[in-house]
């Protein structure tokens, strides 16, 4: 877009090559009109958006440039998981996901794992027409996974849920679906729209062997 100077960067700030999943950022000054500063709260903004790269505006999202230039915005970087050192977008592990026929919503996490630091964990909710075993489903999500991102994405598990935790407003929680899974204190969101659908997803997790503390 005209006046606006995009980058994609690593996080020590490094420009990195096209296709490559970085942090996109923008040169300063930004153009007229864009958000000066944080109401009442200069220092925030700064900390924020500022000063992790300087001379450049985050963006806190995801992404990468292709060969032709193209921005391509793949998730926020709260969503990208380090497995194994390699730098992976749920988001990205989310399009694979629903292509599957089957497939009518979806939600990928990263959980704790003990050998590569994070693990993505995939939710998957059917079409209600339907009638397939649900292993078969959640296998094949798994090949679909390993063949479009490749084995780096050490994409395991997939669990078939009735339905995932939204807001109000249709957001799903993946933050606290993650701290459910790594079994961390959690607090039951303000604006959820069914809070039983979190006990949903707490036994769900509980029969992968994933653990769970009381809120």
């Amino acid at each position: 877009m005209p006046g606006y100077d995009i980058a994609v960067l690593d996080d020590a700030g490094h420009p990195v090559e096209a296709g490559t999943l970085g942090n996109i950022v923008i040169k300063l000054p930004l153009p007229p009109g864009c958000l000066p500063t944080l109401w009442n709260a200069d220092d925030r903004f700064r900390s924020v958006y500022l000063d992790e790269f300087p001379g450049y505006y985050k963006t806190a999202d995801a992404g990468y440039v292709d060969e032709d230039g193209y921005l391509f915005i793949m998730s926020r970087t709260d969503d990208i998981i380090n497995c194994a050192g390699h730098r992976l977008s749920t988001g990205a592990m989310e399009e694979v996901c629903a292509r599957h026929p089957d497939v009518a919503e979806c939600a990928v996490i990263g959980v704790t794992d003990v050998l590569m630091g994070q693990a993505p964990c995939g939710f998957l909710v059917l079409k209600r027409d339907v009638s397939r075993e649900t292993a078969a489903i959640e296998s094949e999500v798994v090949a679909m996974i390993r063949q479009s991102i490749g084995p780096v994405a050490a994409f395991k598990t997939a669990i078939t849920v009735n339905r995932l935790p939204k807001t109000r407003s249709g957001k799903i929680l993946r933050g606290t679906m993650q701290k459910i899974a790594d079994g961390i204190p959690w607090k039951m969101p303000a604006t959820i729209d069914d809070p039983a659908i979190l006990e949903e997803i707490e036994e769900a997790l509980r029969k992968r062997g994933f653990g769970s503390l009381p809120m």
